[in-house]
């Protein structure tokens, strides 16, 4: 079904941005605007954000996405966000307190209770999964335990992309794909578990309602039509958690398509047909935005690891520059190895006492040995998840990558080399926001699927090979790698800050 000539607006709410897309029917980028927004620590471990400063950003950058541009073209909006952060509206839909977010630690204590006493059989019985700290159901459970005068004024439970869905529309709505990850939504079923709800003392009509990500929820409220500049009738898609986005907006759809994608977290995102789980919970089984399901391994730390690395200690933010002695020969052969848990690790290890951590510096170690340290480290820990995704039977030989991560040429190598696969770069790497505006346009009936709309839009611009000399080099450096987190484990376990 070929597409209209309207346009459509991808959102993509990230962690320390929104960037918003213009797309035309046939897939093209018309406009770009991106707004920062502030990123607040107030306790080591912990992440948080202001609802507020999301949507002010979004309005902002919706008013300059649309200028000079004729409103009444504009026919959907959907939204790909970070996934797992804990919303909460009061009876008045105020925000009660910051959002606490994906990447936050402070829940140790609630995820041993969750899956230690509630029992991780029975988690992944109801919920296809077991509880990780960056989970929404901990958080719930954390706000009940230390905010009690917060948790009793709790009216709705949302994610962060489904507060803009709200603001925009003011419906109180979840696709499946981001609510797999809160640990509250049966996945295979796709329906709230009411035993989950139960164990974490809370009720269905605080959650919001159910849709498929390509579903339309509303339309723009009147008056926050006339706020952005926007015409009558717009429709918003449910959108989608940014993993989910990022692979509808890289075609990873079907069965046994994998993504890979290299920002701020890193994930290795393999879509099925069926509903499955990893028997040992080391992936996480979710709903996927294509109406389908999928398997995705998860890392806290990627590319934020050399983005630290560069600009909090070497005091630079040219990449590029850091990484142009780093040549093919030296590949696989870097004695300085790095473990990039920078905010704990969730998939395959599930711990929050993970830190970053140097290992087999010397007198000679330079600068450049560190930022080879930190690429190859964030590569052999996305393998990990690769293993997992093998011992289940997965055979891949190839994946998509996008992130910010995968503009670098030298860490496309390292990546294809340490995985032993190809790697499609896609035509267009928007991620998630590209992915939100294919969404809006199913929403809006330009395309009958999700499948359908990717194969029109979707294409690859470049495929990265691994070289059999480096792979084979990576191979044996894999194995050392592999050595060092159980070495630690119970270092990190001492050393714990929370």
């Amino acid at each position: 079904m070929k597409a209209e000539k309207k346009q459509y607006i991808g959102i993509d709410l990230g962690t320390s941005s929104v960037k918003l897309l213009l797309v035309d029917g046939d897939g093209a980028i018309l406009k770009s605007v991106s707004r920062d927004y502030p990123l607040y620590f107030p306790h080591p471990g912990w992440s948080e954000q202001n609802p507020l400063d999301w949507w002010d950003a979004v309005v902002s950058g919706v008013k300059e996405l649309i200028s000079g541009t004729d409103a009444s073209s504009i026919a959907g909006i959907g939204c790909g966000g970070q996934m797992h952060g804990l919303v909460i509206l009061d009876k008045d839909d105020n925000v009660i307190r910051p959002a606490i977010l994906w990447n936050d630690g402070r829940t140790a204590a609630e995820v041993d209770y969750l899956n230690n006493e509630i029992g991780r059989n029975k988690l992944s019985a109801l919920t296809a999964n077991i509880a990780f700290a960056g989970f929404t159901a901990p958080k719930v459970l954390w706000v009940e335990h230390n905010e009690p005068e917060n948790f009793a004024k709790i009216a709705k439970i949302m994610l962060p992309k489904d507060y803009i869905n709200y603001k925009l529309t003011g419906v109180h709505c979840c696709d499946y794909s981001d609510a797999s990850g809160m640990l509250l939504l049966d996945v295979e079923h796709k329906c709230w578990s009411d035993e989950m709800l139960s164990i974490c003392h809370v009720t269905k009509d605080q959650m919001p309602a159910l849709f498929e990500s390509s579903d339309a929820v509303g339309e723009v409220l009147p008056e926050i039509a006339e706020l952005l500049g926007l015409g009558a009738g717009v429709k918003v898609a449910a959108g989608a958690g940014d993993n989910a986005a990022a692979a509808v907006g890289t075609g990873t759809v079907g069965n046994g398509v994998c993504n890979i994608s290299l920002g701020t977290s890193g994930t290795v995102f393999i879509s099925s047909d069926k509903f499955g789980v990893d028997p040992n919970n080391a992936l996480h089984a979710f709903a996927h935005a294509d109406g389908c399901y999928h398997l995705m391994g998860c890392m806290l730390s990627a590319a934020s690891c050399n983005k630290w690395l560069c600009e909090e200690i070497l005091h630079t933010d040219d990449y590029a520059a850091e990484q142009a002695g780093i040549t093919a020969d030296k590949l696989g052969c870097n004695p300085v190895y790095f473990l990039p848990y920078l905010m704990g690790e969730r998939s395959p290890i599930n711990d929050t006492d993970a830190r970053g951590a140097f290992i087999g510096m010397s007198m000679d170690s330079s600068r450049q040995d560190l930022v080879q340290a930190v690429l190859e480290g964030v590569a052999f820990a996305i393998r990990d998840s690769f293993e997992v995704a093998k011992s289940l039977g997965l055979d891949i030989r190839a994946s998509k990558l996008c992130g910010g991560g995968a503009k670098s040429p030298l860490w496309r190598t390292i990546i294809a080399n340490v995985l032993g696969i190809s790697l499609e770069i896609p035509l267009t790497e928007e991620g998630p926001g590209y992915g939100g505006a294919m969404l809006a346009m199913v929403a809006c009936g330009a395309y009958s699927s999700v499948r359908d709309c990717a194969a029109a839009l979707t294409r690859v611009t470049d495929v990265i090979r691994p070289d059999p000399e480096i792979s084979a080099r990576y191979e044996a450096q894999y194995a050392k790698f592999r050595l060092l987190y159980p070495a630690l484990k119970d270092t990190f376990k001492a050393f714990r800050t929370l």
